[in-house]
């Protein structure tokens, strides 16, 4: 039996080799992987003395050669290959053990220059994966060095890898190059300037239940490369299993959090905030927002930019909730809410970055890409363009109301004061409508004066700003630029309202 080993990611493979030749394989090896097996004391063979050719080109031709290729594909049961074999003078290779050049860590360096880009895209291991996965039912081909222990614990059983295990291995190796060529073409064109093609990667994290209804089938991958304040790459501490529903709700949560540096806290349902603060801590984050409206948080999700202590746990654990989001749970938080056996404790990288990740969205039969809204402008007072000036401690609350509309489904009104939501009115179909519902919401609160209000669009009409200086709204941001802004500036002045044009939209549908 003769196994050719050829790898980059060198992990594993001295101890994989040496229980290949201690089961009485041999072993082939090219370049470095040739010399370190020879200096840790594992007898190998050189490619060229199997290929009878050097290694030409700077090691660019080595492993493409009818000696290795006739070795892997030749078929065991077709006699005209076995024939062919035998009058060609090709040995059999009945294992291939490679892993590619590191293409993908090397781009992502910021000094990158093409040509290194190009030294490090693999031609002849590529070729060795498919033609040994091509052949799995005699070859067995192995790209992942996780997978070495359980290869030698099946020769050592039973002489050879089991045929079930090949076909896994074969679909791997697939798999792998698959994702090899697809990073490169997505690197070529990007340098060729062109884009009409996306290549995606994505690996399951797991099969779900069931999707946004019982009826519906539906699985949870996430990325390869690890980011910030997501939930694929949380880390679950108890609960039972995360439901279709609960992944959506808690990534919109996490996009709020995203938005604070100071202690923040949201409380969330169907995608929308119920109750929204900033505090002193996590204790005042989270009892502002709790008490910004107690009903709707009922069932709902929670997330904090702060470690959960003993004292808010206690606090949240009377509460019916499904999740608790935060960067991490103290000791004492965990016992206080591991009581409650069905309730999801994640702890998520809350790790600041400017980075803005892509977003996907499928639609029936296609894909929208987009840059994930992660920039905010903060509202400032030279943004004022009323009579009337926001006072010092409303800049404060202009700018926590418009963090949080612009995660609001539109069309989309949030009402606040002293850091924490009074209302929020999200996805009606006109303005005013949503305007409505914040502000009956606010009032419902028992707050009739010295109000917040924040628009995620513009405003078309004077109607918005006329009804919340019915309600006590002091201050008011919004995106601007209507054809009719004039309207609402008039308006404004009218009734002594304070109106800031921040110059962004954020609609979110």
């Amino acid at each position: 039996m003769r196994a050719l080993i050829s790898v980059s990611d060198k992990t594993g493979v001295v101890d994989f080799a040496r229980g290949l030749r201690e089961l009485g394989w041999e072993v082939i090896a090219t370049g470095g992987t040739m010399k370190l097996l020879r200096e840790s004391g594992v007898e190998v063979i050189n490619i060229s003395d199997v290929t009878g050719f050097p290694e030409i080109c700077d090691g660019r031709v080595k492993t493409l050669h009818p000696n290795v290729h006739g070795g892997l594909l030749a078929r065991r049961d077709d006699p005209e290959h076995l024939k062919a074999l035998r009058e060609n003078r090709i040995e059999f290779i009945d294992l291939v053990c490679v892993n590619l050049y590191p293409f993908r860590q090397t781009i992502a360096r910021p000094d990158v220059k093409m040509e290194d880009a190009i030294e490090n895209i693999d031609i002849g291991g590529p070729s060795m994966l498919r033609s040994a996965a091509k052949n799995w039912a005699d070859v067995t081909v192995v790209c992942d060095p996780a997978d070495y222990g359980q290869i030698l614990s099946e020769l050592r059983a039973g002489g050879n890898t089991e045929r079930a295990t090949r076909l896994r291995l074969s679909a791997k190796a697939y798999t792998h190059t698959a994702q090899y060529d697809a990073m490169i073409a997505t690197y070529m064109r990007a340098q060729a300037g062109l884009d009409e093609k996306l290549f995606l990667e994505f690996d399951l994290v797991q099969s779900l239940r069931y999707g946004e209804n019982p009826h519906q089938s539906a699985k949870f991958y996430r990325e390869g490369a690890r980011v910030p304040y997501s939930l694929a790459f949380a880390r679950q501490l108890g609960g039972k299993e995360l439901s279709y529903n609960n992944i959506q709700d808690a990534n919109a949560a996490l996009s709020i959090v995203r938005e604070f540096r100071e202690p923040f806290c949201v409380g969330l349902k169907h995608m929308n905030p119920c109750g929204a603060a900033v505090g002193r801590d996590v204790v005042d984050a989270w009892t502002k927002a709790y008490e910004a409206d107690k009903v709707s948080i009922f069932g709902g999700i929670v997330a904090t930019n702060r470690p959960v202590t003993r004292e808010a746990a206690e606090l949240m654990k009377p509460i019916f909730l499904e999740i608790i989001m935060a960067p991490k749970f103290e000791e004492g938080a965990l016992e206080v809410l591991s009581t409650k056996k069905n309730l999801r404790l994640l702890e998520v990288d809350m790790t600041d970055t400017e980075a803005a990740p892509k977003q996907y969205v499928s639609v029936t039969g296609g894909l929208l890409v987009q840059e994930l809204d992660i920039a905010t402008r903060e509202v400032k007072a030279e943004m004022c363009v009323t009579e009337a000036k926001p006072a010092p401690g409303q800049i404060a609350d202009l700018d926590f109301g418009w963090r949080i509309v612009k995660h609001v489904k539109s069309n989309a009104i949030v009402v606040v004061k002293e850091g924490r939501t009074l209302g929020v009115g999200a996805g009606q179909m006109n303005r005013i409508g949503s305007a409505e519902i914040a502000l009956k919401q606010a009032r419902a609160a028992g707050e009739t004066e010295g109000l917040v209000l924040a628009s995620d669009g513009f405003f078309p009409f004077d109607d918005c700003v006329t009804l919340a200086a019915e309600y006590g709204v002091a201050a008011i941001a919004q995106p601007g630029g209507s054809v009719r802004d004039e309207d609402s500036i008039k308006k404004a002045n009218e009734v002594g309202i304070a109106m800031c044009f921040v110059g962004e939209r954020h609609f979110k549908h």
